[in-house]
């Protein structure tokens, strides 16, 4: 398929440099290139006033829907505090082999844990969980491997405790999946 591309699509403020590092991140481990756009969805109609958070099916789908034709992929950055109904929070969510994601900063920060604030682990743990709703993106379930970027991440220090990669079975089914989304 010719011209695949990755759309991030930021909705909220995000210093370039930040940016800069995911659109590095994603270029380099899924081989595609990257085309950053602000996003223009109102996200007021996904507020849920009882929980004071917002819908992250709901975006998630709505995102999907209004993604370009000609991306491959789309992920959206938020700074907003998501949830799912079985969920109290989520730092993000993706479709299994879908062509979109949203992940948040807002869960991410030191503050709400008690804990002084820290920008360098925040965009740290931010990459990280990019990553890995990219890995379902592309076909990757959560692994067991303790520090495998694709284990599941319920709470800050799962995140905190796994790496920024991928342990090589996860590498080696992510790199299949690639090269075959590049077939068709």
């Amino acid at each position: 398929m010719a011209n695949q591309y990755i759309i991030l699509s930021t909705c909220g403020h995000f210093e370039q440099n930040v940016l800069d590092a995911i659109q590095h991140d994603i270029e380099k481990e899924f081989h595609f290139p990257v085309q950053k756009n602000d996003c223009s969805l109102d996200i007021a109609k996904f507020y849920c006033p009882g929980r004071r958070q917002y819908d992250a099916n709901g975006i998630l789908g709505y995102l999907s829907e209004i993604s370009p034709a000609n991306a491959f992929k789309t992920l959206g950055l938020f700074r907003i505090d998501l949830y799912i109904p079985i969920l109290t929070y989520i730092f993000g969510q993706a479709l299994l082999n879908g062509h979109a994601g949203i992940i948040s900063l807002y869960r991410l920060r030191n503050e709400l844990y008690g804990l002084e604030s820290n920008n360098d682990v925040l965009i740290y743990r931010f990459r990280k969980v990019i990553m890995h709703e990219m890995g379902h993106m592309f076909g990757l379930i959560h692994c067991h491997h303790p520090e495998c970027v694709m284990r599941s991440s319920t709470y800050m220090e799962d995140i905190d405790q796994k790496e920024m990669k991928f342990c090589t079975a996860c590498y080696t089914l992510l790199h299949q999946n690639i090269a075959a989304s590049k077939q068709k």
